[in-house]
Order: structure tokens, then sequence, then C-alpha cells
């Protein structure tokens, strides 16, 4: 599976962003896609994720009601648009596939997750 997120840039403080991500490959062998976050120093992050068995997503406590992850019915594009962005959304933003929306913080993944590029920066300062 070839995974492309794009979308990231520089933002202000309390703007949006809305990124994409392409799914290519052998995507009928995943059941999920998710959104995680790296920023230097700082441990990883799972942001977002969503299963087609799942009628809700999780999201990561410091984003919700600010970010809204969506998938297109073939399952292979996810977006995430984010709102009222704060300087400490400043991270490398990757999409991945993944088993189940299991965060494992210790390991800093999703369960079963694959992923490959190399995200997009999203940068919010002023």
């Amino acid at each position: 599976v070839q995974l492309q997120a794009s979308g990231g840039g520089l933002v202000q403080p309390g703007g949006s962003l809305r990124l994409s991500c392409e799914v290519s490959g052998r995507t009928l062998y995943y059941p999920g896609l998710a959104w995680f976050r790296q920023a230097p120093g700082k441990e990883r992050e799972g942001v977002s994720c969503a299963t087609s068995s799942d009628a809700s997503a999780y999201y990561l406590d410091s984003v919700k009601g600010r970010f809204t992850m969506s998938r297109n019915d073939d399952g292979n594009k996810v977006d995430l648009q984010m709102s009222s962005l704060k300087p400490e959304d400043t991270a490398v933003y990757y999409c991945a596939t993944v088993h189940s929306c299991n965060w494992n913080k210790a390991l800093g993944r999703f369960r079963g997750m694959e992923y490959g590029g190399k995200g997009t920066q999203v940068t919010v300062s002023s």
C-alpha cells in the first residue's frame, strides 16, 4: 500500500488547513485509515482514526471538536480538516492504514499501522 499525504503549510493560530491522503495499492487489505503526527522532541501522537466497522472515529483529546476526518466511499482517500489550529499542532502529519484504532502510546502506533512517505509539514505560527 502506498500513501501520500499533502496539504500542509504555514498557518496562523486560529486558522484552518485541510490535509489529504491518497491510498493506492492493495487497498482492500486494511480495515481502517488514520492520521498521526510527529513533532521534533515530542512523542508521536495518534490524531484520528476510523475503520469501516466503526460508526465513530477516534480523535486525540486535544484535537476533539477542532479536527474532522473523512474518507471517500472507495476508501482510497482520507482527509483531515483542521480548524482553530494552535501552535502545539505544529508537526509532520502522516496518514496510515491500520487494523484497528487502538492507539498504543508506548509503541507510538495504532494496531497494524503501516505508513510511508515523508508526511506533510503543518506549522502554526504567527
